[in-house]
Parts: structure tokens; sequence; C-alpha cells
């Protein structure tokens, strides 16, 4: 059933019937039930009048008991435009009562439920070709959608939820014939066609990708052209890495055009660090204001190998600055992290406003600044450069430091410590304000991403600190989230750890194990690796795909259940596993885990090639598979500082196994001797003559070609 037939049948929806249907039906014994659950999200609907429910077999029961449809309304804790919703029509008395009346109201957080998520949100896009927060999607009482959308404005809202139930009342054959038809196409979204032909990657692939790609390249601003702008962190990456392995110095100019723009951009927070969500213009400049684990995250493993790469200052200055920024805001006593914060806050007034805890009026930065105000306003841009709206900015450099003091011709430690100056007033300036509020949930996968950023610059600025903080969040994920029967917990809440994980909470504490293994020489994250690796065979694998499905079997039944393969802000969870199946084959020379990954990679080689920026984490991979790939094993006892120098050193296509003393790994063994520290080089199943020195087993890389 192609997309112009699903509008039409979410137009006939509105054409059933001219006269609003009355609010005949009663129902005094329901209230809002939100008040028991811990997400922060649903506890901000907790007081609405409209009678939320949370997800469960008991609200569904309820649903076919009273014989009434289902309305499922999506959104997260930081989301501008489901606050918005929530103030025009969940607050609204009679608004509520339609709701109350005619449906069984369901509340879902999106970030603790990302099955429920990904099901109607497939259902939306196919009605209407596009998606977002929040999701408003009817349904029968079994779970089948019906209609659906983000944002409405209340009276649309209403008028369509009153349609729809007197179609449902007087017509119900109708509805479940709709219902059936777009089931049919939500279950069909996304099937993995088998490529059954012998998996064959070659180089040249990456090239024709790649060539496609570029056209949307914003030679400017950087990233794609257009507005909204993302940061896409796994697409940079990859970018990134094919650029200077390739030495493609045009490819090289546009990714650190893009990194620099975003460093210096309103999209950062230039007072207190820390990126925002996105940028809703072409130069990154005014965000939605929310900040999310999972993007900074990212962002901080991105620039601190940018950083060693380029040594640019400014890809330093921005990892510190996020990090301090994470250790402030989001981090808690356990070591785990929170998700968000939110976009809006209160104004002095007293009314909830996007932005208001960022943003500076020119008077307001005059009566704290002083005599500073001018050279400030030139270095962030208080301009028609940096202008947002009603005589607010939102800070925005242009160029480096660099460039700003040779351009205004002071020396540049002056101006450094004017602008540590700057910052220190701005932030106990706004430190007075009512701070965006916090989404104080803990999630395993976005807790693992934020671990790998702090081992990546660890690893990139030799910082104990770091490592500290990355080591107690392991330990915090392996004794809260990590259960008896090897499963992991997806959320944490209160000193509750709760809801089955889904495959992107293993997938991204595995890749982060692995690479906590490669700093720290410590097997045990190794062997958890391997063990999460084998539990999701058992309970997420499927056999005739050769992917892993995005829940459990021992989960609740959906309408469908998914296999996530595009990469999108966070890569895939297939294409994390396959990426950890191809490193775990080469450290426990397991020729399954090998095999299933290069399987994997092959279901979506023709996708890959069409749409490279939905698949940039499987191009990773592709290079990895194309190219040489280098096993480092270092046995003896200074194993720990050749892995740090080695780490110094830009080598995306490397693994490290590494031990003081003698080791029974598959890489490691039979390799110790007790008076010498040894660096062997392996790739394609045949290693090189063992080396002293960390230059030397470089060296072996660099001349080794495929």
């Amino acid at each position: 059933m192609n997309r112009s037939l699903y509008l039409i049948i979410a137009i006939g929806f509105l054409i059933q019937c001219k006269k609003p249907l009355k609010h005949e039906m009663k129902n005094h014994q329901h209230t809002n039930q939100l008040i028991h659950e811990t997400s922060p999200y649903l506890l901000q609907h907790a007081h609405n009048p409209v009678n939320w429910y949370a997800w469960n077999k008991e609200t569904l029961d309820l649903a076919k008991k009273e014989n009434k449809l289902i309305l499922i309304s999506i959104g997260y804790a930081a989301c501008h435009w489901c606050h918005v919703m929530e103030n025009e029509s969940f607050e609204d008395k009679a608004v509520a009562q339609v709701m109350n009346d005619h449906y069984i109201n369901i509340k879902i957080d999106r970030e603790e439920r990302p099955d429920i998520d990904q099901i109607y949100m497939t259902a939306v896009q196919i009605m209407t070709g596009a998606g977002g927060w929040p999701l408003n999607c009817v349904a029968l009482p079994d779970g089948r959608p019906v209609w659906g959308g983000t944002y409405f404005p209340k009276k649309q809202w209403t008028n369509a939820l009153s349609q729809i139930a007197k179609l449902h009342r007087e017509d119900p054959d109708k509805v479940i014939e709709y219902a059936t038809q777009l089931t049919e196409g939500v279950q069909k979204a996304g099937l993995i066609s088998v490529n059954t032909a012998k998996p064959e990657f070659k180089k040249e692939d990456i090239l024709i990708a790649l060539e496609k790609w570029t056209e949307s390249f914003d030679q400017t601003w950087g990233g794609n052209t257009g507005a909204p702008k993302f940061p896409m962190p796994n697409n940079l990456h990859f970018l990134l890495r094919h650029a200077t392995q390739n030495k493609n110095s045009n490819l090289s100019k546009h990714v650190y055009n893009t990194l620099d723009k975003m460093a210096l951009g309103g999209i950062f927070d230039q007072v207190g660090g820390g990126f925002a969500r996105y940028s809703t213009d072409e130069k990154w400049h005014i965000p939605h204001f929310e900040k999310m684990l999972y993007d900074n995250a990212q962002l901080v493993s991105l620039y601190a190998d940018a950083f060693l790469i380029s040594q640019k200052e400014i890809y330093k200055e921005t990892v510190y600055n996020t990090l301090d920024f994470i250790e402030k805001e989001l981090t808690n006593t356990e070591g785990a992290f929170y998700s968000a914060l939110d976009a809006d806050s209160n104004t002095p007034e007293g009314h909830l406003e996007e932005g208001a805890f960022y943003v500076w009026t020119k008077k307001e930065l005059k009566d704290i600044l002083g005599k500073d105000f001018e050279l400030f306003a030139n270095y962030y841009n208080i301009n028609d450069f940096g202008f947002w709206e009603e005589n607010k900015y939102n800070l925005i450099r242009k160029n480096s430091d660099v460039v700003f003091a040779r351009q205004h011709q002071i020396a540049f430690d002056f101006l450094k410590s004017k602008v540590r100056a700057w910052k220190k007033i701005l932030f106990e300036h706004r430190s007075h304000r009512e701070r965006p509020r916090l989404d104080d949930k803990t999630l395993t996968s976005w807790n693992a991403l934020m671990l790998k950023g702090y081992l990546d610059a660890s690893r990139v600025f030799k910082e104990d600190k770091f490592l500290n903080i990355a080591i107690k969040n392991a330990h915090f994920i392996k004794n809260k989230q990590l259960r008896p029967d090897g499963g992991l917990n997806h959320n944490y809440k209160n000193g509750k750890s709760n809801i089955n994980g889904y495959l992107e909470d293993y997938a991204a504490v595995i890749d982060a194990y692995i690479s906590l293994y490669e700093c720290t020489m410590n097997e045990e994250w190794l062997q958890i690796s391997k063990n999460l690796t084998d539990y999701c065979f058992v309970h997420f694998f499927n056999k005739t795909t050769n992917m892993f499905f995005f829940t459990s079997d021992l989960d609740e039944s959906l309408i469908t259940r998914k296999t996530e393969i595009h990469d999108n802000v966070i890569p895939a969870s297939n294409s994390m596993m396959a990426r950890n199946l191809f490193k775990l084959g080469h450290y426990f020379h397991n020729k399954s885990y090998d095999e299933t990954a290069q399987k994997m990679l092959n279901n979506v080689k023709q996708e890959l090639q069409e749409y490279p920026s939905g698949y940039s984490n499987w191009l990773q991979l592709y290079t990895d598979v194309s190219s040489s790939f280098f096993e480092v094993a270092i046995v003896g006892k200074n194993a720990q500082e050749k892995m740090n120098e080695i780490n110094q050193y830009y080598l995306p296509n490397k693994l490290i196994a590494a031990s003081r003393t003698a080791s029974a790994l598959a890489l490691l063994k039979h390799r110790f001797q007790s008076e010498k520290t040894l660096i062997y080089v392996c790739v394609d199943g045949g290693c090189k003559l063992p080396v002293s020195s960390s230059e030397e087993a470089i060296s072996q890389m660099k001349k080794t070609k495929k």
C-alpha cells in the first residue's frame, strides 16, 4: 500500500462527519495514573486533567473492556514542542474531556520505550511522510495504529479526535479496515532483504557512496545544506576517518569547517559548555536549547579524534568544556549520567520559555561587563550576526582565538585571560536564573556512549581524571544494570533498575567495554563484552536474516518486532553490533562472530551505496573489511606505557590487546617474555616480527597496504 493511499485514509477521517461528536460518554472513575511513574517526562504530565495511563497490559485490557480506542502520545522531557502541546491542549479541561470521554490515553517516554516509539513513528511516517515529537497516534485497543501525526494546534486536535471517535462508534469495521492496512505497512517497513551473494567488499564502493554524499555538503557553514542542522557525530566521524586515511584534502576541509563552525556556534553553550540538540538555522546559531547526553557523548569522541589528527586547540577546548558540563550538570554520585536538560526554563516573570536560561539582552551584558562590553561584543557577536529575536542574543563566534587576537591587534594570552573572566562572570550571573528542568533518569545505552566519550578523551589527552570517571561509570553499569541472568536493564532511576534492555543497550555497552579494555588491559571488561554478545545471540538474533531484533524474545509482543539498521544521530544497534562482532572475532579468534558481521554488512551493502549518510557506521565496518585491519598485541612489564604511546597515533583500523603478564587471551597467548616488552603487529592472519618500540610498530602498520 503506497503512501498516497495512506494519506487518503488519514484525510478520510476528517471528512467522515462534519459535525463534532457530542460528548455523551462520561467516565468519572478514571484518573491520571502517571503520578506512580518515575520518568521525568511522564511526571511532567501527572497533573494534567487528561486521564493518562502508562503503557502496560492492564491499560490495554482496560481499553478492550471499555471498547475504546487508545490514544498514544509519545515525547521526552527536553522536547520543546511537547511542552507547547501540553500547555495548549493537555492542560485544557475541555480538550481533556474529549480525550477522557472517548479514549484510553497513554503517555510514553520515548527514551524509556524506544521499541514502542519505533512502531508508531513508522506508522506516522507512512501516513504523513514525516515524523517527530510529540508523536500522537490513535490505535485500536490491540495496539494497531489507525491515525496520527506530530504536533497539533488545539482546535485541529479536538476536531480530529471527535471525528475519529464518531467513526469508531458508528462504523467500527471501517476503522478496523484502516488499522489492518496501516499495520501491514508498519510490519513491511524496514524488512530486511537477505543478501545471499557471497560477501565481497571493495574500497571502490565507498568512493561511489561518497561521491553521492558530497552533493549535500554545505561548503560555507559545514554540515549538510539547509536548515535545521543536526551535528550527526557518526557521519562526521566516518568522513573524518576517510579523509585522513585517504589524504582527501577537500573532504578534510569540509569536516574541519563543520567542526569549527559547531564549536564556535550558538549550538555550543559558549558559557557553560555542551552542545544543544540541533540548530534551527544554517549557521549553527540558534538551537532548540535542549542538551542531550547522547549528542555530547559522541561529540566528545569526535572532537577528541579530530584533535589527535589536527592538533587544533579549539577541539581540545571543546572536549574539556563539554566534559566539564557533563561532570557538573549530568553526573550523579554513583557515577551514572543523567539524560538531558530541558530546552525551556522560566523567565523572571515566571513564563516557561525556550532558551531563557542561555540568551542575553544587550543592556544586560553592558551592565554585567562594563568597559569590557565592546571587546566582548566583537568576540561573541552582539550585533546583527548574533541577534536572535526580541532584543535577545545567543553567543556565537566567527573566528578562533588566534585569528581574533590578530584581527584586533591584541596579545593572544591577554585575550585568553579575558575570555576566562567573561565566562566566569556570565556563568555566575546566569546561575541565579531559574535552571532548565533536568531529566534525571539514567539510560544504559546513553551511559555507555558517554563512557566511550570519556575513554576517547582519556586516550587522546592522557587525563587520568577522565579515565577514572569512565571506570566508575563502567562499574555502575556492571553493578546496577547487569542482571544475574546475564541480561541488561535499560533504565535506572531513584535507585531502581528496570525495563528489560534493548539491543542498543547491549551494543553500546559491548563497544564501550571493549574500549575500556584497550585503555586498562583489564580482561574482565573484554570477557563481559563477550558474555553480553552471546546473550544477544540467544535472545535477539534472527537466524533467517542474520541480523538482530531491537527487542528481546523475553519482551512483551507488540504489533511487530523491528530490526534497526539505519544509522541516525545514534548509530543503528545492528551496525554497532556488527562492528562489535568484527572486533570480538579478532580478540577471541571466533570465526562465527566475524562471519556474522560480514553477513550483516552484506545485507545493507546496496542501501549503503544509495543512502550513505544513513549508513555511516556501517561504512566504518566496510572500511575495516576492505582495507588492512591490524591486531596489535603488547606483552611485557611496560605494556601500559607502550599502549599509551600507540594510542597517541590516529589508527582507527586497529585493535589492541595488551598485558603485563602472561595471558590466555588468543592474541596474547604464548607471547609473554619476562625480560622484555614486545609488540606484535598482525594483519590478515599473519604477524610481522615483534618489535620493542611503539615507533617501530607504527612504522610496520604504515608500510602495510591493502
